[in-house]
């Protein structure tokens, strides 16, 4: 078993722009129960970020690098000298537990390679516990439920053919563990799909904590709602099913679940 303490963890808070919702996401990070690093990155700083870290005493470094969703993902990866690292995003909000309960879940672990919790939304400012698209990936994920499972690639692989079921931002990363850079910049939404597809190939165990420890903020401007609008993502989600099915059956796969992703608009 792991021995992993709030010391080895690291949030990194990827900002971008002029969130209204970056210093609720910092009052998060700053209140959970077990308290670890937080970094902040960026690939347009601006005094409106730079302020609100100040404010909180965050230093915020800034991507000159590759830009895109992925460059900038792996600019923050890349920053936490810890062993853990979560990448927070800039509009979502973490309950009070998550650091806690992921490294329980961690140190439960022989050879973890990534850690995550169920999650909530958030819609124009309430919390939504349940709708179909998150029905649908609790269901995908409830063979995770079972400690035993963690480390069962035939599993995890099975979960990820039928779905994007693991949400980014509620994902800790063992960065020992796992390749540096880690994200493919080949992609706009399912970049994260993508990696943890990648990563099921591995040895090593995928601990899940059942209970919705984050909160993720779907809004009109957020890259998943403005894919739907331009029919992207059904291209993107085309891909990745080719790489668990034949093309006639990952067809039919896309069909049903973007009918569980357009709640994304309603």
């Amino acid at each position: 078993m792991m021995n992993y303490t709030e010391r080895n963890h690291t949030f990194v808070l990827c900002a971008y722009k002029e969130s209204p919702y970056l210093e609720e996401c910092i009052r998060s990070l700053k209140s959970q129960k077990r308290k670890s690093q937080i970094l902040v990155a960026t690939s347009t700083p601006n005094d409106y970020i730079a302020d609100i870290a100040s404010k909180y005493g965050l230093s915020v470094q800034i991507n000159t690098g590759e830009k895109g969703i992925a460059g900038d993902w792996n600019f923050a990866y890349g920053l936490a000298e810890t062993a853990l690292v979560t990448l927070a995003h800039q509009d979502d909000v973490y309950e009070y537990e998550y650091t806690e309960k992921i490294l329980e879940a961690i140190n439960r672990c022989n050879n973890p390679l990534i850690a995550f919790t169920d999650y909530y939304e958030l819609r124009n400012g309430r919390t939504v516990k349940k709708n179909k698209l998150l029905l649908v990936k609790r269901m995908l994920l409830f063979p995770l439920r079972w400690k035993r499972l963690w480390k069962s690639r035939f599993t995890r692989r099975r979960i990820l053919s039928l779905g994007s079921a693991i949400c980014c931002p509620a994902v800790t990363m063992v960065k020992t563990a796992l390749p540096n850079p880690l994200f493919k910049n080949n992609m706009k939404s399912n970049i994260d799909w993508q990696a943890w597809e990648e990563l099921s190939k591995l040895e090593g165990e995928f601990a899940y904590v059942a209970e919705g420890l984050m909160k993720h903020r779907i809004h009109e401007e957020s890259t998943t709602s403005e894919l739907l609008e331009n029919n992207k993502r059904k291209e993107e989600d085309l891909f990745m099913y080719y790489k668990f099915w034949p093309r006639a059956m990952a067809r039919f796969i896309e069909h049903f679940y973007q009918s569980g992703e357009k709640s994304n608009k309603k």
